[in-house]
């Protein structure tokens, strides 16, 4: 990025955020007022999101249908995501050194984190190609190198700690919390929709409120998340 002196005697113009272009394209296709630019989330990471002021007026029929069969969840940083981050970055010994896994990585923000925090190799998952993309965008941001998988069966080799975030928003999706303690000895999820987690042998490390990134003005409930923690064996 260039760097840009203005005088002190000059008016400051606000710089412009970057921008993804591929992944603006994506989003233009149906909602022509946006962008996807590099926001900052406080915590040393940059993510390519929604732009903040993004068009939330009511959307055609026809687009609104499409949202809903491909939705965006790669252009928000969730609450729970940000919230894992900071947990990492505050324990970074929970990775450092170890082989990573973070399971429907999204924008690829908690396996950013992770490589940051001193991981020997981050493996980011998801299902969906355009959080992969998202995925790629934010770790050439953030300068990271990560290994991109589709699919969390194919992963090969031993895995020291699996961390998820935002998976548990469909209670179908619980049952992969006994296949991540299959898989890895070390599993890390946080959470904002599920309160009462009662699934050995997690248990509930830290609580914090975070904020989706742009801000969608959640209610406090969806702010409220908790961290928990499948702990190694002794």
């Amino acid at each position: 990025m260039d760097v840009i002196t203005v005088s002190n005697t000059a008016t400051r113009t606000p710089q412009k955020k970057p921008i993804s272009k591929p992944l603006t394209e994506v989003v233009l296709d149906i909602l022509p007022a946006a962008r996807i630019e590099a926001l900052s989330l406080g915590n040393g990471i940059e993510l390519y999101l929604m732009n903040e002021d993004y068009p939330t007026d009511r959307l055609p029929q026809e687009a609104a249908l499409r949202l809903m069969e491909q939705p965006f969840y790669w252009a928000f940083c969730w609450a729970s995501g940000l919230v894992l981050s900071d947990y990492i970055f505050a324990n970074p010994e929970l990775v450092r050194g170890k082989r990573v896994v973070d399971f429907g990585c999204g924008s690829g923000v908690v396996a950013i984190a992770a490589a940051k925090a001193g991981a020997r190799e981050v493996v980011a998952c998801d299902i969906d190609p355009l959080a992969i993309l998202a995925t790629r965008e934010n770790a050439k941001l953030n300068g990271v190198e990560l290994v991109i998988s589709e699919d969390f069966d194919l992963i090969e080799g031993e895995v020291d700690i699996i961390i998820v975030a935002d998976v548990l928003y469909d209670r179908e999706n619980l049952p992969w919390l006994s296949r991540f303690t299959d898989r890895a000895s070390d599993v890390l999820v946080a959470d904002s929709r599920v309160k009462n987690f009662d699934y050995p042998p997690y248990q509930q490390v830290d609580r914090r409120e975070g904020c989706t990134m742009p801000d969608l003005d959640e209610s406090m409930e969806f702010r409220d998340v908790r961290v928990y923690r499948a702990l190694p064996a002794t």
